[in-house]
């Protein structure tokens, strides 16, 4: 009775789950600063707990394995950079040019202003197992769909034309990245959007019907 008390009183003005769910949070951000530095499959276990400040038992409290983490980071950053670029979109005056050119502004300016971030959702979560591979896919689906619903509601059903300018758009950042940065973001950004516009018009771009 008292041993079942102490594990489920506050610490610090935090209970129990707060401190497990700091500790994640610490985790998934130290995770992150390590993967974005030397790469997930170079990372290890006591290299994300030394930058997180933590010992190795609390890794285990809240992942399973290394493969979970990495998801979980990049769910991390995905959910934070399409928040961004949704609010860059809705904030933004004028009509679909306007609110296409803001959000690809926000995307590029995150991916130069944090690095480490970038290189997570673009490049360490390839090819590392099924289960990541369907995390990237089923995030690719939820970032077309979001886009679309505030860009083209009339695409929403489409999700070939998502797949393809969203995938195409995530290839000139990668590119443009390899390139250190250039062309100025600017010129990246109007590389992209004539791609984006594809999606912010759809029906321009429909091909015929065969006689």
């Amino acid at each position: 009775m008292t041993q079942e008390f102490s594990n489920t009183r506050s610490y610090r003005g935090q209970t129990p789950e707060q401190r497990r769910a700091e500790r994640r949070s610490r985790l998934i951000a130290g995770a992150i600063s390590v993967y974005g530095e030397r790469g997930y499959h170079s990372a290890t276990v006591k290299a994300v707990c030394d930058t997180a400040g933590l010992t190795e038992r609390y890794f285990y409290e809240s992942f399973a394995n290394s493969e979970i983490l990495l998801i979980d980071c990049y769910n991390f950053v995905t959910d934070s950079v399409l928040k961004k670029i949704l609010l860059a979109g809705e904030t933004a005056r004028g009509g679909k040019a306007a609110r296409s050119r803001a959000m690809l502004y926000a995307y590029f300016s995150i991916l130069q202003s944090e690095p480490r971030s970038a290189r997570v959702f673009l490049l360490e979560i390839r090819g590392v197992s099924v289960a990541v591979d369907r995390t990237f896919d089923d995030s690719l689906r939820q970032i077309g769909k979001s886009v679309a619903r505030l860009l083209a509601p009339e695409a929403l059903d489409d999700e070939l034309l998502q797949a393809g300018v969203i995938g195409g758009v995530i290839h000139i950042a990668m590119r443009w990245i390899a390139c250190g940065y250039e062309p100025p973001i600017d010129r990246a950004v109007s590389t992209a959007l004539r791609l984006g516009t594809v999606l912010a018009n759809p029906r321009r771009v429909a091909p015929r019907s065969a006689d």
